[in-house]
């Protein structure tokens, strides 16, 4: 048998090596149209950074060693131009000189990944201006960064890239602002998990433009102007764009293969395109998402590894091995915090008409009597029936990694947070405590699916009904702090002993500091028989949060936007 495989970095490079431990005797090439095989991506930002300062550590495996450890033909800085499906052959170029020539094959694998987002915009090719998608790309940045002196950096995109690359600019110690057209960072996450990222990013100096468009760019004696919409434009001598990327489809819609409703290459349960002897693999393919039931992308190094194990089982051993699609299970470090997301935003469940409950939490990463408890904010979404989750995102300073994976599992296999309840965790106090923040979260959600609890939300508190009754069962100190306008303070101490205050024919919406005290007060209440209370979910500290981002963003709109 012989196997052409077209892109030689995650799932290429994965379905080649499984592929050859299957079949020692097959004719396996590999055709790479970068200088560069099975290199770290998400590795990229850290080198310009300086964090990661050994570029060889870069690359898992170089052509030559994947040549000689799995007898795999490696072709690099070789394009295939076309697919002649009804021929079984391909046609390659050959980029050092130009040659073109024309392979056969059996069975032919498409992993050629996604590309970056470049808008037709006035000014984007100039000088200083990049993207980050290969290691090419990298050198160029670095290359830049270093030689030109460079002192103001502006990144355009506040995704998981677009952070990490103003993070590590940063850290080299560049004046950085990031531009971003949505109302928040990361896309993946609902808004109060990123008004808590978006505090931290402008604790570092950071200055961050939200809903603000892009609308060309100049060259200036100093540098880059870059032009925003409605708001004055901003200098900068290097600019990142970050905005996204799509699928790389083009090989396969000249080959007449299927391009599904996302845009990328649809594949069937066995990775195999609208063609039998044509399997696609990693961000270039779209596949059924396990929750929504919608066609998505996704364009992470995980599932792309995944998938290449997968698609050489079923090429080699027959189409027995399913792919059951992702959760999009991520992770980023920003600056100090980290942020984590599996499964479907909230947002999104919205937009696809998915009924779900939410609740959010806030614990420590570990025993508080143990040294160097941070807290943590876990998020869950889960359906109003039976509890199964649907989604969860995490925002802490430790152990954010090891709560996601736990979730994202729990998710994959369809289960609920009645599982949640009773996992049992590893417990000593530098890691946890006796109840872990996941079994808290999961208490939470389970006294909302039992209606034990009724909750309302930091958006919902500029709409309450005329009438209601707004309590802060928190300390008289804490509420002298910072309160919400119009709440009444009875700490929860004192609750039991001034019933008397809290009126008979109003509903009552409770607030403390992070939920706790206000579950327990409505359960005070509701037992003294009180019967519409509802409690505040995430407390004043995730109102307070995302209050403070829009009025922030609120105050900015009434004035322009100055250059700096």
């Amino acid at each position: 048998m012989k196997y052409i495989i077209v892109g030689a970095v995650a799932g290429g490079a994965s379905t080649a090596a499984r592929l050859r431990r299957l079949d020692e005797h097959a004719e396996i090439i590999i055709f790479e149209k970068g200088e560069y095989i099975s290199y770290a991506n998400c590795g990229l930002p850290y080198y310009i950074g300086n964090v990661i300062k050994d570029r060889n550590k870069l690359f898992v495996q170089t052509a030559a060693a994947f040549n000689q450890r799995f007898n795999i033909d490696v072709r690099v800085q070789t394009e295939v131009i076309s697919i002649n499906p009804n021929e079984k052959t391909i046609t390659a170029r050959n980029q050092i000189n130009g040659k073109t020539y024309i392979e056969t094959y059996d069975k032919l694998v498409l992993s050629p990944g996604a590309d970056p987002i470049k808008p037709p915009l006035p000014g984007i090719n100039n000088e200083g201006i990049f993207t980050l998608r290969n290691v090419a790309d990298t050198d160029y940045i670095k290359s830049f960064v270093q030689q030109k002196n460079v002192k103001k950096a502006v990144v355009i995109g506040a995704g998981f890239i677009g952070l990490e690359m103003a993070e590590n600019l940063h850290e080299l110690g560049l004046n950085v602002s990031i531009v971003e057209m949505a109302n928040q960072v990361l896309a993946p996450v609902d808004y109060p998990i990123a008004a808590i990222l978006q505090e931290h990013i402008r604790s570092k100096n950071v200055n961050l433009f939200l809903e603000t468009t892009v609308t060309g760019f100049e060259k200036s004696d100093k540098g880059i102007v870059v032009q925003l919409k409605d708001k004055k434009s901003i200098e900068a001598d290097v600019v990142i764009l970050s905005i996204g990327v799509r699928p790389e489809t083009r090989l396969a819609k000249d080959a007449g293969l299927t391009i599904g409703n996302a845009g990328g290459i649809w594949v069937n349960k066995y990775l195999q395109t609208s063609n039998p002897d044509i399997y696609a693999v990693g961000d270039a393919i779209e596949f059924t998402n396990p929750i929504t039931g919608l066609s998505m992308n996704t364009y992470l190094a995980g599932p792309a590894n995944k998938q290449g194990r997968i698609c050489a089982n079923n090429i080699a051993l027959g189409n027995k091995h399913q792919y059951n699609g992702a959760v999009n299970t991520a992770i980023v470090k920003v600056f100090d915090m980290t942020v984590a997301t599996a499964g479907t935003a909230a947002k999104h469940l919205d937009k696809c008409a998915i009924k779900y409950q939410l609740s959010t939490t806030h614990n420590g990463s570990h025993a508080g009597y143990y040294p160097g408890a941070k807290q943590m904010t876990i998020q869950l979404a889960f359906t109003p029936t039976d509890g199964k989750l649907l989604g969860a995102q995490i925002i802490g300073y430790d152990g954010v990694d090891k709560r996601i994976d736990v979730l994202s599992s729990v998710i994959q296999r369809g289960s609920s947070i009645t599982e949640l309840t009773e996992f049992e965790h590893a417990y000593a106090p530098p890691f946890s405590s006796a109840k872990d923040p996941i079994n808290i979260a999961a208490f939470v959600a389970e006294n909302v699916l039992l209606n034990k609890t009724k909750l309302f939300y930091w958006n919902d508190i500029n709409t309450l009904p005329d009438g209601s009754f707004l309590l802060d069962v928190r300390t008289k100190e804490e509420f002298e702090k910072g309160a919400i306008a119009n709440a009444i303070n009875i700490p929860l101490d004192e609750l039991r002993n001034n019933l008397n205050k809290i009126p008979q024919n109003k509903t009552i919406y409770i607030y403390c500091a992070g939920g706790l005290r206000g579950y327990l007060s409505e359960r005070i209440l509701i037992q003294n028989g009180l019967t519409d209370v509802y409690n505040l979910s995430g407390g004043y500290q995730l109102w307070n949060a995302c209050n403070s981002e829009k009025q922030m963003f609120e105050n900015k709109n009434k004035v322009a936007s100055t250059a700096y």
